[in-house]
């Protein structure tokens, strides 16, 4: 059983996490992936395309990246050789490299993708997971490389923070994902999902990192991904997990449009700033009127309450009558999620008879509870396991690092 009393010391040492939007470094090398049709339109005129010609090139750029998912311009047919060329002088497609993939027993994929360097920065490698269920498939797309928030339970937590993912490097972990999966019209093997026709038809920003904290990337990433005439995921088919970071809650509301999940795993502010320790700087309450003043929030657009169930920590019938208490009057639904151990993890997950009366509890109040069925835990793609080994390089190794 956790020790509480020893995780809220660990968790006073720690660094509290301060808003702020670490360095993207996105300087460099402009790819295609990702870009918005105004970018686009910048790419080809810097290409020397005219200007009569441009509006028709974005048309069909956009096809190709997007709804055929080429990674060659020579698949390109209908655009003129010439301007082949000369986009392929001067952009690449995309950049991710695969470094690594595997596969659960369970049909999860996690894939190690590796984005080049962004100005004295150097290469690093972000998870990306797809999780195929009976009437959706679900690809969890991580946002950040590292994390700043230093949640105790979250295998991510454990690796600093070593930069924001720009919108290319997001929007290509799905692209790259359906190329993987076939999922592309006229793609090798593709079949389509039983529920949607595609492989890929829910995307949740919850993979690594803390979307709010990199919000201007993740917003241009889900605006091509949500496109109708590209990628055409619905918005009600996206879903951005956030810890609790109050001041950006209703922007994502306001000019995202999409689904909004909450890391709450806690009904009471001390064991929250164990857990969470962004809770410090933005406590339950404040947490729960931003909740509240969600645009758009209805039956239709409920918010989700991520619980992480750790046994002796937050796992009691009390907390249970507690987590009623808190959400009522928020159209909202809880995911209850078993915890999924990583090496080193000072917790251990609540039994399962434990879970299941929690859950009742929820149940006979009205909400939904679902008890997320963990997933791809044999190569740890879980909720909570992803982690990649890249660091934040000082200035004094960035120099080391540099060629004579």
């Amino acid at each position: 059983m956790a020790n509480l009393a020893l995780l809220r010391r660990r968790s006073r040492e720690a660094i509290t996490p301060e808003v702020r939007v670490a360095p993207d470094r996105a300087e460099g090398e402009t790819q295609l992936l990702g870009a918005s049709r105004e970018e686009l339109a910048a790419c080809l005129a810097a290409a020397g395309v005219p200007d009569a010609q441009i509006k028709m090139r974005v048309a069909q750029l956009w096809h190709w990246l997007y709804i055929r998912g080429v990674d060659d311009y020579g698949a390109m047919a209908n655009v003129a050789a010439p301007v082949r060329a000369a986009l392929a002088d001067r952009f690449p497609i995309g950049s991710a490299e695969m470094v690594d993939e595997q596969i659960s027993t369970d049909g999860t994929r996690k894939w190690l993708l590796r984005f080049p360097a962004r100005g004295p920065g150097a290469p690093v490698e972000v998870e990306t997971v797809y999780i195929p269920e009976e009437n959706r498939g679900t690809l969890c797309v991580s946002s950040q490389v590292g994390c700043t928030l230093n949640c105790t339970f979250c295998h991510t937590g454990t690796q600093r923070l070593v930069r924001n993912l720009t919108a290319h490097e997001i929007v290509e972990q799905v692209v790259f994902a359906r190329r993987r999966l076939g999922d592309f019209a006229g793609g090798p093997g593709a079949s389509g999902g039983p529920a949607t026709g595609r492989m890929v038809s829910n995307i949740v920003l919850m993979g690594m990192g803390e979307p709010l904290y990199n919000f201007d990337h993740v917003k241009a990433a889900m605006a091509v991904a949500s496109d109708g005439d590209g990628l055409s995921l619905s918005k009600r088919r996206i879903t951005l997990s956030t810890s609790g970071v109050v001041p950006m809650i209703e922007r994502v509301g306001r000019e995202m449009g999409v689904m909004l999940a909450i890391s709450l795993h806690a009904v009471r502010d001390e064991v929250r700033d164990v857990l969470v320790p962004l809770n410090k700087k933005y406590p339950i309450a404040e947490l729960m009127d931003a909740c509240r003043a969600y645009p758009g929030l209805s039956n239709a657009r409920r918010i989700t309450f991520e619980y992480v169930m750790l046994k002796g920590v937050n796992d009691s019938l009390a907390d249970a009558r507690a987590l009623v208490e808190l959400i009522r009057g928020i159209p909202a639904k809880i995911n209850l999620i078993p915890f999924n151990s990583w090496p080193g993890s000072p917790y251990e997950c609540s039994d399962w008879e434990t879970i299941e009366d929690f859950a009742d509890i929820v149940n006979r109040a009205g909400y939904a509870s679902p008890v997320r069925t963990p997933r791809g835990q044999d190569i740890l793609a879980a909720c909570g396991q992803l982690r990649s080994e890249s660091k934040k390089l000082s200035a004094r190794e960035r120099r080391a690092a540099e060629p004579a």
